[in-house]
């Protein structure tokens, strides 16, 4: 240490090599992390240098110790969510695909509405929905969770004349979810553009994913459009950097 010219203090290298190798399956869940000794001689560090860098995976849920055996790796794997899962709308009386991805995998999915109301829409939302400079839009602010854990933070926003009169203003949870409510307006999703970056979180974000220090948030801010083009619902979702994995099928053109 250090490596490549990396200018982090040496346990953050540590870490950030760790991490990788977990996230790429060199080891693999639920296997044992290399001995503190092991550690201390291919990184070139003191033991305390390793043990605070244990203590960065552990708290971002990378790693678990166990007293007297050793310092293993999680057992779930990162998540991984693949969009256009949720796009469509819900079969009849089926739940929403949150919850029914949630379920595929073995989770239980649930919402938790923070806020609800009509408000001026954000320059890059009002641009997507073709609103004018301080439009006002139909918001929908959810905290999705889980196995009862922060998830994703999602606003999600709509045209007023759209949505003014609609479920999509109640504060309440929407039957199949607003894929579902659009269908029966007459507005049925038909393809979506998603726009993703990563950036350290806002204090709102920290606080309400409950993230460890020195994590990214991964941003996806995405435009739904129905029949004739017309965008009908944007989203900003935002989600833990080092949990989630986004997975995307296109065809080759």
């Amino acid at each position: 240490m250090p490596r490549w010219n990396d200018t982090r203090p040496a346990h953050q290298q540590i870490a950030a090599e760790l991490r990788d190798r977990i996230m790429a399956r060199r080891l693999e869940p639920g296997s044992k992390l290399p001995s503190t000794q092991q550690l201390m001689n291919e990184f070139g560090v003191v033991g305390t240098t390793v043990q605070k860098a244990l203590q960065i995976l552990k708290a971002e849920g990378f790693a678990v110790g166990q007293p007297g055996k050793g310092v293993f790796v999680r057992e779930r794997p990162n998540h991984t969510i693949v969009p256009a899962s949720y796009i469509a709308p819900s079969e009849s009386g089926a739940p929403h695909r949150w919850m029914e991805q949630a379920a595929a995998r073995s989770r239980t999915g649930a919402t938790r509405i923070l806020d609800v109301g009509e408000v001026p829409a954000p320059p890059d939302v009002a641009e997507a929905l073709g609103l004018a400079d301080g439009g006002t839009a139909v918001l929908r602010s959810r905290l999705m969770l889980l196995d009862d854990e922060p998830a994703e933070l999602v606003r999600s926003y709509y045209p007023v004349e759209l949505a003014r009169g609609t479920r999509l203003t109640d504060r309440r949870r929407i039957p199949g979810g607003s894929p579902t409510l659009l269908a029966e307006l007459g507005h049925p999703p038909r393809e979506f553009v998603d726009r993703v970056s990563a950036r350290p979180p806002t204090s709102e974000e920290f606080t309400a994913l409950e993230l460890p220090a020195e994590v990214c948030v991964l941003r996806t801010f995405r435009v739904v459009h129905s029949d004739g083009g017309r965008p009908v619902e944007v989203s900003v979702m935002v989600k833990a950097g080092h949990l989630y994995e986004l997975e995307y099928r296109l065809p080759v053109l």
